[in-house]
């Protein structure tokens, strides 16, 4: 009888930043589709985990107290898992598809504001939904960007799991990668239902956040002439 031979294998595990102290910084060590910093999860293909998806859901339903064979519930688990899919359809993407050669030379140095830019995204603290607007400036820098890509940038990253500070600087951080501009500011205003429907129930609240790069940061004229454009009706 020949002796049983033992293969040992190893799994790579996604690579996590350091901080000083040796901890992991951004938290998701463990999750199967880490890639970088901004979270950008990339499974083969997303609609292959809609089974898997639906039957979270319905084990949800379950321990609700609800009956998910009763007529109302039946499609539930999955139209839940494809709405889920859809909210962070943003995983999908990346900052060069949404770009697609929309970066052009012009010798332009005036600042370009597009402001109250829709946006809808979910809280990952307790899965529902933030919504609002944003507001994107940038100093053009020999380079300019196709007006409706910085709607799209909002989409890519909007459109994942986030916390509204993060979200505002991965904007900000997206145009300066695409245009390399002198400066960049970008400005998020939003209602917060997990602010409205649980905790303190504050209807009428709303967060603002701001993520200001380059001569914004630097130059206070500059930052307050796209304050100032932003205000304005």
């Amino acid at each position: 009888m020949k002796p049983e031979i033992q293969i040992k294998t190893t799994v790579p595990t996604p690579a996590t930043t350091k901080s000083k102290n040796g901890d992991s910084e951004n938290g998701h060590e463990k999750c199967t589709f880490h890639h970088d910093m901004e979270l950008d999860h990339r499974p083969p293909t997303r609609e292959a985990l809609l089974p898997d998806m639906a039957r979270s859901y319905r084990m949800l339903l379950t321990s609700l107290g609800e009956n998910p064979e009763r007529e109302g519930l039946l499609k539930t688990p999955e139209r839940a898992a494809k709405a889920m899919l859809f909210f962070t359809k943003g995983y999908d993407q990346c900052l060069e598809d949404v770009l697609n050669d929309a970066v052009f030379d012009e010798d332009h140095d005036e600042m370009v504001v597009v402001k109250d830019i829709e946006m809808f995204s979910m809280c990952e603290h307790h899965l529902v939904p933030f919504y609002g607007k944003v507001s994107i400036g940038y100093l053009p820098n020999k380079k300019i960007l196709g007006l409706s890509k910085l709607a799209r940038i909002v989409e890519i990253y909007c459109r994942r799991l986030q916390v509204q500070e993060r979200l505002t600087k991965q904007i900000a951080i997206a145009v300066t990668k695409a245009v390399q501009p002198a400066g960049v500011a970008v400005v998020v205003e939003a209602a917060h239902m997990c602010m409205v429907m649980r905790g303190v129930q504050k209807i009428n609240s709303k967060t603002t956040t701001s993520t200001m790069l380059g001569v914004f940061r630097d130059d206070p004229k500059t930052r307050e002439e796209f304050l100032n454009l932003v205000k304005s009706k």
